[in-house]
């Protein structure tokens, strides 16, 4: 269970606490190609006082030839140490886009151990609506020193995924959008296969955002309802490369679900790999 009055802050709340050493600013903006954005640039161009860049394909496993794929404990720890966040500080994130690639840097800091990660409501659109203040250019700050631990139970790789689409015993939550889950849409990323894992559900990511927030609870679990999906089960939430499937988790985590775990891979290891069951059409009733 997620408490969404602990893990959402209100730009009010941020904006009384720039400069705390105890709290950790964190720019977690990262785009897909056809946005036409550039997250560091932007970044670099206006950005929240005192905000770290987490860049999501640097912080990530660059040799396993997938975008974004969890790096190493030891790893996440030596590089988000040098960029001067430790995991006892509160860590806020956020992104441009309001709600968008924030849940995956909130999912991946608690899954490396971080114990008290908050998500910036309204991100930074929000933020500067509101003319909340803003800084240009790099922020150097002094390194930390993170103790990295990676809690594998919240994580799924390709060969735990292709015995849960045998064997059902879990709940697959696609956030990707109908068209592309129902194959009807190629896929972005060039040399992927188009439909879905035998068996998923589909729940678009942007059906549970509005305005750069989160739904109401009841709308959350209306959609998830509709879509056939039981948050007292299991479940596994999926997308094209592991960031809107964090949108999931948090999602479900907010209505009371207990055993949500990501597919890191998702779409762009399941969509790429031969040998794995692709189906196409509506998910199956």
């Amino acid at each position: 269970m997620i408490d969404r009055a602990t893990t959402f802050v209100s730009t009010e709340w941020l904006a009384e606490r720039l400069g705390d050493p105890s709290i950790a600013i964190v720019d977690a903006s990262w785009y897909l190609p056809n946005a036409n954005r550039d997250a560091a640039a932007e970044f670099g161009a206006s950005h929240i006082p005192g905000a770290i860049y987490f860049d999501l394909d640097k912080v990530a496993d660059t040799s396993s030839g997938l975008p974004h794929m969890l790096p190493s404990a030891e790893q996440f720890g030596a590089t988000v140490g040098d960029l001067g966040i430790s995991e006892t500080q509160t860590i806020v994130v956020y992104d441009g886009a309001g709600l968008f690639s924030a849940p995956r840097v909130w999912w991946t800091f608690r899954v490396m151990g971080a114990k008290d990660v908050r998500i910036l409501e309204g991100g930074f659109p929000k933020w500067t609506a509101e003319g909340r203040p803003v800084e240009a250019g790099a922020t150097s700050p002094a390194p930390k020193v993170f103790h990295a631990r990676l809690d594998a139970a919240q994580v799924r790789s390709i060969a735990d995924m292709r015995r849960l689409v045998a064997d059902r015993s879990v709940t697959i939550v696609d956030a990707r959008p109908g068209e592309r889950f129902r194959g009807e849409q190629a896929e972005p990323r060039a040399g992927l296969r188009s439909g879905h894992m035998p068996g998923s559900r589909n729940v678009p990511s942007g059906s549970l955002v509005s305005n750069g927030a989160l739904k109401s609870g009841p709308e959350i679990a209306a959609a998830f309802a509709a879509a056939g999906v039981d948050p007292a089960r299991p479940i596994v939430t999926s997308c094209g490369s592991g960031v809107t499937a964090a949108i999931l988790a948090l999602a479900l985590g907010t209505i009371g679900a207990e055993t949500v775990a990501l597919y890191d891979g998702s779409w762009a290891e399941w969509g790429g790999a031969e040998e794995a069951p692709v189906v196409t059409g509506p998910a199956e009733q």
